[in-house]
């Protein structure tokens, strides 16, 4: 198999999205993972800096909400909440239809439960640090 170029890699589709019946809401969401960029953004959200410009804690506030707000598109792909009103207002649905919406967007965004703590630099390093090629 050849080797992909720049141009072969920016021009190849390669988002992922699952269309989710949500009963409670009376109708289907598309779930869309978030780009390497908005994946990102998202995790260096949920961290409050210190003084000192490192990580302190984690803002776990409207997580879900905050989450969904950038997977949640219509069928152009545009999102659905973009302003922080409308993510409060995300925020005050469902709790459980939320959580099982976000189950759908860390999975298609390859978040694992422990993403924001790792971004933060509070998880155990990965204990295989050596890799082989063929």
């Amino acid at each position: 198999m050849a080797l992909l170029t720049a141009e072969q890699i920016e021009a190849a589709d390669d988002r992922q999205w699952e269309d989710v019946d949500v009963p409670e809401w009376g109708g289907t969401v598309r779930v869309a993972g978030m780009s390497g960029t908005d994946r990102n953004a998202y995790q260096k959200q949920m961290l409050v800096f210190g003084s000192n410009g490192k990580p302190r804690e984690v803002d776990l506030t409207d997580q879900l909400a905050r989450l969904l707000s950038k997977c949640l598109v219509d069928e152009n792909f545009k999102r659905l909440y973009v302003t922080d009103k409308q993510v409060k207002a995300l925020g005050a649905k469902n709790g459980a239809v939320l959580e099982r919406l976000a189950r759908v967007a860390k999975r298609l965004s390859g978040l694992g439960d422990d993403a924001v703590e790792d971004a933060a630099g509070n998880s155990e390093a990965d204990p295989s640090g050596s890799s082989t090629s063929a």
